[in-house]
């Protein structure tokens, strides 16, 4: 079992503080903050990705809206009760941040500069779900279970494509494999039983390449040929 808990769970995001921070909880005297880092797309669009912070941490910077800083640590996940319900939430825990120095310049987007990068080593947990989208298109969502310290394990909705999602529909569950994606963002409509409609964010990892991990070398090479870039 890998033990290395700080090599199977790391992401490095850059961007712009996009949200007031909020007290989120508080434990051995120690405060974590809670707030959004809008992190830039090729394509131009943003992320809006959540951040937990310990208090130690902000700098005399603090999180100033718009401040453009690089965060790194770990994708983690949570249970929020609702009543007798509960849903996963997902957040990235800062293990360091660095406000960028030139503050008046865009953030660079490309592949020369990583902006968005998260890698885990991780089980799958349960039979990923392969479909195919109207145009044709081929999709997989794996849900990876990423272990942690003191017997904890994070559980990170995981979504492949092409090539890599059809490779997951093979995979079984229980499978160890590390995936190297990005963390995107999604809004949705949650309908509740009441009729009342809620918006959502959804968080998930965007898969750019997959292989298993612990197989023979003809599983490896096999693998090798699903490798996609997103």
């Amino acid at each position: 079992m890998n033990t290395m808990y700080l090599d199977n769970n790391h992401i490095t995001l850059v961007g712009k503080v996009a949200s007031e921070k909020k007290l989120s909880h508080e434990i051995y005297g120690e405060k974590f903050y809670v707030f959004d880092l809008s992190v830039p797309r090729l394509s131009g669009n943003s992320d809006s990705i959540p951040i937990t912070i310990s208090e130690r941490l902000i700098t005399e910077t603090g999180l100033q809206l718009e401040t453009k800083m690089s965060v790194t640590g770990q994708f983690r996940s949570y249970n929020s009760y609702e009543g007798e319900k509960n849903r996963l939430v997902l957040t990235v825990f800062a293990k360091s941040i660095e406000v960028l120095e030139n503050q008046e310049a865009d953030i660079p987007v490309g592949k020369d500069f990583i902006t968005n990068e998260v890698i885990l080593d991780g089980y799958i947990c349960r039979k990923p779900i392969y479909r195919k989208t109207p145009f044709g298109r081929e999709i997989a969502d794996v849900l990876l279970a990423v272990n942690r310290s003191y017997n904890k394990s994070d559980y990170i909705p995981c979504i492949a494509w092409g090539r890599n999602a059809k490779f997951c529909d093979t995979v079984a569950v229980g499978t160890e494999i590390r995936v190297v994606g990005r963390v995107q963002s999604r809004q949705y409509e949650k309908k509740h039983e009441d009729g009342t409609i809620e918006n959502r964010v959804a968080y998930e990892v965007s898969v750019a390449t997959l292989e298993v991990i612990n197989k023979d070398s003809d599983n490896n090479e096999a693998q090798e040929e699903n490798k996609e870039a997103i």
